[in-house]
């Protein structure tokens, strides 16, 4: 249809002529309410980015030498992020000469690995950064 034409239907239907596709040969052009195409193109941005989940990641620190009543409390913690659904970080820290025992880090985090093994996957392997050894847990879809 000419352009011309179009302009003057959309006027008297009382709309707007809306170009779709730019690219096409020959450019597609649409009447319909702008505005209300518009309206409804943002509502639906909204409804996507609610249904949309955020991942967040939760760090838990350790040390080498922690003792058994902690570890148990920081793994509930551990737990209770891995059930939410968030991505934890588990860190052994070492302090002055504890640096040398690195093989006592990797045996706690093996443990936390072996204690979480039903709710959540081993994402990297234990990468040692100077004074500190992580590891990223992710939680297991059910």
């Amino acid at each position: 249809m000419d352009t011309v034409e179009a302009i003057s239907l959309a006027l008297g239907k009382g709309l707007d002529l809306v170009e779709v596709a730019p690219n096409a040969d020959p450019p597609v052009c649409r009447v319909m309410d702008y505005g209300k195409f518009k309206y409804q193109q943002q509502k639906r941005q909204q409804e996507a980015k609610k249904k949309q989940t955020v991942i967040q990641v939760k760090e838990v620190k350790f040390r080498p030498k922690t003792d058994d009543h902690d570890y148990q409390t920081k793994l509930k913690h551990i737990r209770r992020f891995l059930a939410n659904g968030d991505r934890c970080k588990v860190t052994i820290f070492f302090r002055g000469r504890e640096i040398v025992h690195k093989d006592r880090g990797l045996t706690v985090l093996d443990r936390v690995v072996a204690d979480t093994e039903d709710m959540a996957k081993k994402i990297q392997e234990p990468i040692s950064e100077g004074r500190t050894m992580n590891i990223m847990l992710a939680p297991v879809k059910k």
